[in-house]
Parts: C-alpha cells; structure tokens; sequence
C-alpha cells in the first residue's frame, strides 16, 4: 500500500486530485490522506525558504505522516519540512515550476520534484489577449464611465481612438507553451508577431510564422508587448527603465506572467506623460499590491489581481498531469518533467 497526500487548495481541491490519481494509477493500493490549504482564499507568500507557498510547515508535516508521495500545488516543501519525511519518495507540483520546493534540499533526502508545464497554457494565452484587447479599445474604462453615467462619445474622436490588432506589431518576450499560443491567437488577428527568447531558434520561429529577435529590436518595433518568459536571477527586472524608453510613443505593455520581470517604478511616468499608451497587469512585484501603490493612481492602467491561469480545466488539467506522473514513479518508470534529475540516480531501477 502507497501512502498519498493530495495537498489541495481552494483552486486544486483535494478532491480533484484524489479523483486524478484513482483514474492514472488506480490499479496500484492507494490510500490517501487530504489537506486543504488557503490559496487563493489567503494570498501566497514566501514560507520558510521557499517562495510562492500556502500553508505553513507544521500544517504540511501534521498532514504528511508517513506518506510517499505528495500531490500539491502551494505545499511548502521546505528544507526543514523534506528533513522532517523520511518516508517521502515523490512530490507531484501541479505547476509550470515547483518553486514551492527547496529543489537541492529534495535530492539531499531522496525525493523526486516534478512539475506539471503547460498546464495553464491555454488559460493564459487567451487572457493576456484579453488583456491586450482591453487595453487597446479602453474596454474596462468604458465600462466604468458609462455605469457611472458619463457616455464618453469623445473615445471616438481620431486622437482617443484605440487601435487593431489586426496589422499591428506585437512583441512576445519569451515563447514558450503561452508566447506560442498567444502567437497562434494574434496571428488570426491578423498581427506581425516578433519574439525575443534566447533559447528559441530562428528556423523553429520562422516554422511557426514568427520573427525572433534580440530583445531591443522588439522593443524599438512593437506598439503591443507582452510578457510570457519565466522568472529567473537573470530575467528579473527584465524590462525596465532604460530599455522600456526603446518603446515606440503610445505603446501598449501587458504583464501576465510574473511581477518580477518588469521594473514598474518608471511606469506611472511613463503613463502620465503618453510614452506609454497603457498598460494592462495581471501581476505585481508586490502581491496583492498596496493601496498606495502608484499605478492605481495612472491614466489607462488596467489591473485583474493574478487570475491568467483561472479556469476550472486547468485545476482539472493540473492534477492529471501529476497524476500521470505519480502513476509512472509508481509504474517504476521515470516521470516525464522531473525539476531536480540529480535525484535519478538514487532511483537506479526506474525505466526511461
């Protein structure tokens, strides 16, 4: 019998991934054990030394008894927490990165991180197109105006009209499974679409209908930008006051994907003066954001508090991409998106 904790949350419930595991790997003895953890109900946070967990350690150790293997999403798989489970073998993170999990920490005591990419891709893609659309036909502000009785027929005048889409030069800075989609997605709009990704070649962007280009490049030429790279020491303050001026006057900017990439100090100026025509977020270098906090207060800011990823099919996709995974640990064969492969080679007899 395979001791399991489905760790869920108020958006991968427990249930969803009790149900997952019993379709994947129901012919193996399972018995499980649930807890439910408060994101998005409570906000996550940084949880011992790891970032971007719910919960607290002693929750997850109370709850973890002998279990071998863990399906999760925000669990704080801390270095105190993976020394305190000696029976642990496997964490399931149901997201396109476990940074939930102290990586080194997990391959000192033998246990197996895998992720689950792609599993918000869709979800993702079509809101920051939404976001994109919003921001470029003054969707929510419209909105807002006329419910508050003001009928603002002067949007229609040349200088406050919005722009298409459709002709227009969008830059996607990083292209992996969301920049792709949304690419297929503007590409039906009708848009020339620009890529700035160091790890994507020019023939497989050029399959794809695509330019890649160096990251200046895209920001000298494009009228909309979005943001779909992941957060690293390196992509950290990505876009921000010295190359953000690269942007053409009235340019649209949309992040989707992490606070971390784009310095918003200069953002507020940037509004007030037209450099930058508007700017839509989903994400915030401080989440959620103060009251205080000075894009509140900017002209064409659109806000939505970090809900790309929202939908019931990626809750559903998420726990049964880690459910395939713990049913292939279980199988004795390697799961497919491991996050620390130094750890296999304490796992000699699993299959490729």
């Amino acid at each position: 019998m395979t001791s399991v904790l489905a760790a869920g949350d108020h958006f991968v419930a427990p249930e969803l991934f009790v149900d997952a595991l019993r379709s994947s790997a129901g012919e193996h003895d399972l018995q499980f054990s649930t807890l439910k953890l408060p994101w998005p109900v409570e906000p996550f946070g940084p949880v011992g030394n790891v970032r971007e967990a719910s919960g607290t350690e002693q929750q997850l150790l109370d709850a973890l008894g002998d279990a071998e293997v863990v399906a999760t999403q925000m669990a704080p798989f801390t270095a105190d927490v993976l020394a305190a489970a000696p029976n642990l073998k496997f964490v399931g993170v149901c997201r396109g990165g476990p940074v939930n999990v102290d990586l080194q920490a997990a391959t000192d005591n033998g246990v197996i991180v895998s992720y689950a990419p792609g599993r918000n891709a869709a979800a993702a893609a079509e809101f920051a197109v939404g976001l994109m659309l919003a921001a470029l036909r003054r969707i929510p502000g419209s909105d807002a105006e006329l419910k508050s009785g003001n009928w603002r027929g002067d949007y229609y005048a040349y200088e406050n009209a919005g722009i298409e889409l459709d002709g227009a030069t969008v830059g996607l800075v990083g292209y992996g499974a969301i920049g792709k989609i949304v690419a297929r997605v503007l590409k039906a709009f009708g848009s020339r679409v620009l890529v700035a990704d160091p790890f994507v070649k020019a023939e497989d962007a050029a399959r794809d209908g695509v330019e890649l280009v160096a990251l200046d490049d895209l920001l000298r030429r494009s009228s909309v930008v979005s943001l779909h790279a992941r957060l690293t020491p390196e992509t950290e303050n990505l876009l921000n006051a010295d190359n953000l001026e690269l942007l053409p006057d009235g340019a649209v900017l949309v992040n989707s994907a992490r606070g971390g990439l784009l310095d918003y100090q200069p953002l507020p100026e940037m509004l007030k003066s037209g450099r930058l025509g508007a700017l839509a977020v989903d994400v915030y270098d401080i989440e959620p954001p103060p009251r205080e906090w000075p894009l509140f207060d900017a002209p064409n800011v659109i806000t939505t508090p970090h809900l790309a990823g929202a939908t019931r099919q990626t809750a559903h996709r998420a726990a049964q991409i880690v459910a395939g995974e713990v049913a292939r640990f279980l199988d004795g064969a390697r799961p497919r998106f491991v996050a620390n492969p130094d750890v296999l080679a304490q796992f000699e007899g699993l299959r490729p």
